[in-house]
């Protein structure tokens, strides 16, 4: 009886050729595992325990400070895990695929005087809400999809506290 050897694999010995071909048809069988980066679908996130802000966006971050602090910090450690993660990494460390969240506004940590402190964490909160906001494009290609229609303002200041909780120290 013949055993069937691929023309391929000739030089192989059949076990070794078949490893190889059930990794390949494993990983075409499940579609994203290795080409992960862009292929993100938005979660809404439940935000109704936070104070509602209202439909005009608040130019900085709500709840950096006060009684709903703690409350946005686990809403957005949920919702980073949700819609972050998969590029920006587990626990926000970059592996590489989309920028390290935690050092977004490490100049601003750095500067001496509060009013040019505070001034620049300002902007930086802009930064962040109008990128998750819109998204990134670039050559026409989806690097961050646009979460606009997805996160409400409350999920996105809540996804800032967990970020700015995550800074290295």
């Amino acid at each position: 009886m013949a055993t069937f050897r691929p023309t391929f694999c000739p030089l192989f010995r059949p076990l070794l050729c078949a490893l190889v071909l059930g990794a390949g048809l494993t990983a075409a069988a499940i579609p994203g595992a290795a080409h992960a980066h862009g292929d993100v679908t938005p979660q809404a996130v439940d935000t109704s325990t936070l104070p509602q802000l209202g439909k005009e966006w608040k130019q900085e971050n709500p709840y950096r400070t006060g009684p709903a602090h703690d409350e946005a910090l686990r809403i957005g450690s949920s919702a980073y895990n949700q819609n972050c993660a998969r590029c920006h990494g587990l626990d926000a460390i970059s592996g590489g695929i989309a920028p390290d969240l935690r050092s977004l506004d490490s100049d601003c940590s750095a500067l001496a005087d509060p009013k040019k402190k505070q001034g620049c964490y300002s902007e930086i909160d802009q930064y962040f809400a109008t990128t998750v906001r819109r998204g990134r494009t670039r050559d026409g290609r989806v690097y961050m999809p646009p979460f606009d229609e997805t996160l409400t303002q409350e999920a996105v200041w809540a996804l800032k506290t967990y970020l700015e909780s995550r800074r290295p120290q």
